[in-house]
């Protein structure tokens, strides 16, 4: 299924959340994150959410659509989190970037065994046309804007740069930490970035 190509500020078409609706997302969203997205089919989701295929295409019209619930769902808890510690470390701006690596170990640390969804799902969708496409990319657009925003009350003149830096030590412990090879990835993160600021 084809996709309309949407704009950086437009967003996915959702579906509205019955509760047989509810029941498949959650379903899907434990299979995906678990085993991938290619590697679940209808059939099994349907199963474990406990309603008939019909049911399933009834309220969402495809698996694409599935797919685009369960990344957009995960997108706004984590912007929710997200936003509910940048609140609580106040206006510094260090302590500001220091909230955003914290929040993505706590988040990781109950949500993300397997590392970032978006990461996991962008190695299996790589066709722009995808519905959820836009969803992954967005995301990822997304922590890259509130990094620079973040690095311009640090450094206005070296903003693009210092944020270029810290997505990329912030992604770098999404993989490490999915990976599972290193301790601690967000704090070695946390501690190269520490540096960057305090330079």
């Amino acid at each position: 299924m084809g996709a309309d190509v949407m704009g950086p500020d437009e967003k996915p078409r959702r579906v509205r959340m019955t509760p047989g609706a509810r029941r498949v997302l959650e379903a899907a969203e434990r299979l995906f994150y678990e085993h991938g997205i290619h590697a679940v089919g209808v059939d099994t989701i349907a199963a474990e959410a406990g309603v008939t295929k019909k049911t399933l295409y009834d309220r969402f019209g495809s698996k694409e659509q599935i797919v685009v619930e369960y990344l957009a769902g995960r997108d706004e808890r984590w912007r929710e989190l997200l936003a509910g510690r940048l609140e609580a470390a106040g206006e510094g701006a260090v302590a500001r970037v220091v909230a955003v690596f914290e929040a993505s170990r706590a988040w990781s640390a109950r949500y993300g065994a397997k590392g970032c969804s978006m990461i996991n799902a962008h190695a299996e969708i790589s066709d722009p046309d995808h519905p959820a496409y836009p969803v992954i990319t967005g995301q990822k657009r997304w922590m890259l804007d509130l990094f620079t925003a973040l690095a311009r009350d640090v450094d206005a003149a070296g903003a693009d740069r210092l944020a270029r830096t810290l997505m990329l030590l912030h992604e770098g412990a999404l993989v490490s930490h999915g990976v599972g090879v290193l301790p601690d990835p967000f704090g070695a993160a946390l501690d190269q970035a520490r540096e960057l600021l305090d330079a």
